[in-house]
């Protein structure tokens, strides 16, 4: 499984992690000195979400932890990019919403 955010495309970064030797200058001593680099990853908090989208469908996604915070889905379809509130989908048949979608269509006359 790829660690890449489906919606923010958040991703594993490469960067180093510092050993530093000495004193901090605020507290007395010449200043801390690096004495080593080594490559370390940065990974993102990709969570696989199962999500229920406007027109009824169940998708999983895979989403950091930020944008599940947030609450809101953009997506391109198309050409287009729609945004969304993220519902996330319970197992079996989700009765709460499926009530709502009943009744916000109206009959049509």
């Amino acid at each position: 499984m790829s660690r890449v955010c489906d919606v923010t495309g958040r991703r594993t970064r490469i960067g180093h992690q510092v050993k530093r030797r000495g004193l901090a200058k605020k507290d007395g001593g010449v200043g801390r000195r690096v004495t080593g680099r080594s490559k370390r990853t940065f990974k993102p908090n990709i969570q696989p979400v199962r999500v229920l989208t406007p027109d009824g469908q169940v998708v999983t996604l895979k989403l950091s932890t930020k944008v599940i915070k947030r609450g809101i889905i953009t997506l391109k379809k198309g050409d287009k990019t729609v945004s969304y509130p993220l519902v996330k989908a319970v197992r079996g048949r989700n009765r709460a919403f499926s009530k709502a979608q009943k009744v916000t269509k109206a009959p049509k006359a």
